[in-house]
């Protein structure tokens, strides 16, 4: 299949004008320019810094007039351009440039997506939630927070753009850029490390819950009193949380690997990638499955709680009626009243209430009622 060549427009020249000579660096870092975090190219996988995105563009498709090399050959380059939250009109500066599908765009532009993977035709699309468990409360403690990574991979380009405070690219472009034989396979490289990247990100998270979770089951089935209900439930609605993040990505980052613009070596990393997400799937099921049994157990001892303590205030009640009657009835003004002008009726009265009050104290204190 030949590959299209799409060339920048008056519109996006405001963007992708050259200006200056190509400059091939290593380690050095472009400047930001507007959302844009950083760009290169990449020759035969050492990154080239150009001075505008344009440049990067030109070096890597100029003379490039062959059709595109089949899946498992090495690519002679690409351009990686990273975007944060970029507005409709940059992004459609990015998207007149590499030829990307309006629909995708429209996709990127307002994230809260679905993880997908689609094709337009030479260009995948590939929608992936990140992830990250932060303290906003201390007294909630730690809730999930949500990004999104959207990655455009097509024969010459990657352009991944990012939603959110999660998920930074910068580490992942270093560690590739560090590995010029990885970098050399070509944009799948680039999709490789970046899935990875999110997966990992949601490893951290599920550990972290676990630990929540940990402490809540001990809390809970400790002989200590506490009411942990309303962490049972933030902690089920984090994990519903991680569970819409991991569960829909399972297919597209399987769908990666039969993709004819991923190498067959990179197909065995994405099928580690896709290990660690079926274990963080599980995982994150393990602790939806835990925790409802844990709030029913909770609940279940909230209820005895209340019974014994209804009980208590019962019994107590009961024992204090004792003196309560007996006081309410000889407080009446009766003229005529047993032992009224009796010497010792006052004695009488308060044995007679020691001695029930005390009979009803044992009685319930055998029956356990306190």
């Amino acid at each position: 299949m030949a590959m299209t060549r799409v060339r920048p427009t008056r519109a996006t020249m405001s963007l992708f004008k050259p200006r200056g000579r190509v400059q091939a660096s290593a380690p050095a870092r472009c400047a930001r320019d507007s959302a844009v975090i950083d760009w290169a190219a990449y020759i035969d996988g050492h990154r080239v810094c150009t001075d505008s995105v344009g440049d990067a563009v030109r070096l890597v498709r100029d003379g490039r007039l062959e059709p595109a090399p089949d899946a498992g050959e090495e690519s002679p380059g690409f351009v990686w351009v990273g975007l944060h939250e970029p507005s409709a009109a940059e992004l459609q500066e990015i998207a007149e440039v590499f030829g990307l599908h309006p629909l995708a765009v429209e996709d990127a532009i307002h994230a809260h997506q679905r993880p997908k993977l689609e094709r337009y035709d030479d260009v995948h699309f590939l929608v992936m939630k990140t992830v990250g468990y932060v303290e906003r409360d201390p007294e909630d403690g730690e809730v999930v927070e949500t990004g999104e990574i959207m990655v455009f991979v097509g024969t010459d380009f990657v352009v991944t753009v990012r939603h959110g405070e999660h998920g930074g690219l910068g580490m992942v472009r270093r560690r590739l850029e560090a590995n010029a034989g990885r970098l050399a396979q070509g944009p799948a490289a680039v999709v490789h490390a970046v899935t990875d990247h999110v997966v990992d990100g949601y490893t951290a998270v599920a550990d972290a819950i676990q630990e929540d979770v940990d402490e809540v089951e001990e809390a809970v089935f400790s002989p200590e009193r506490t009411d942990e209900s309303r962490r049972i439930y933030r902690l089920k609605r984090e994990v519903i949380q991680l569970k819409r993040a991991v569960g829909p990505l399972a297919g597209p980052v399987r769908s990666l690997s039969g993709r004819r613009f991923v190498p067959t070596e990179i197909r065995e990393y994405l099928r580690d990638v896709e290990d660690h997400l079926t274990r963080v799937r599980e995982q994150v099921e393990s602790f939806d499955e835990l925790l409802n049994p844990i709030l029913q157990a909770h609940m279940t001892q909230v209820t005895v709680a209340d019974n014994q303590d209804m009980r208590k205030i019962s019994a107590w009640g009961a024992i204090f009626m004792v003196p309560t009657a007996i006081a309410g009835i000889y407080g009446m003004n009766f003229k005529h009243m047993p032992e009224l002008e009796w010497r010792y009726g006052y004695f009488m009265i308060i044995s007679l209430i020691a001695a029930i009050c005390f009979g009803l104290y044992r009685g319930f204190r055998r029956n356990g009622w306190l």
